[in-house]
């Protein structure tokens, strides 16, 4: 009776521990390739019911722009042929938590407005709290 209420707890603290897993990913790379490698890992956790909480910041804050105007026709990335904001607007839907970095809106003279649908402007302190969080794993591009 006791080892199968152990390993109950075992098998219950590993469930939990499996649950926990969560993807953060922070991208601050203008390049679209290094965009777009970022965003297709964070598709994959989301297919693979991780929780995806993805970070843009310096030039990579452009792709979450509701109105992109650098003066340039945007990468389509091959083989899919989408482009960072568009595999960006992909993963909002389907559930991943998108921000800015706090520094980005204030340094390039945007406004919470001028953000895609589902894109908010990161609060330090609560992005640093997930990252303290056990079970978050995270990627930098």
């Amino acid at each position: 009776m006791k080892k199968s209420i152990a390993l109950s707890l075992v098998l219950a603290c590993t469930a939990v521990a499996a649950q926990a897993e969560e993807l953060f990913v922070s991208i601050h790379s203008g390049n679209a390739m290094a965009q777009g490698a970022g965003l297709v890992l964070a598709g994959q956790a989301l297919e693979q019911k991780a929780p995806v909480r993805v970070l843009l910041c310096d030039a990579a804050g452009d792709i979450a722009l509701a109105n992109q105007d650098s003066g340039k026709a945007p990468v389509s990335l091959k083989p899919r042929n989408v482009t960072p904001q568009q595999m960006l607007q992909g993963l909002i839907k389907w559930g991943a938590k998108v921000e800015v970095c706090a520094l980005y809106l204030p340094n390039t003279g945007k406004q919470p407005t001028d953000l895609l649908a589902g894109v908010t402007a990161a609060k330090p302190a609560d992005v640093a709290a997930h990252l303290l969080k056990p079970g978050v794993k995270t990627l930098a591009f």
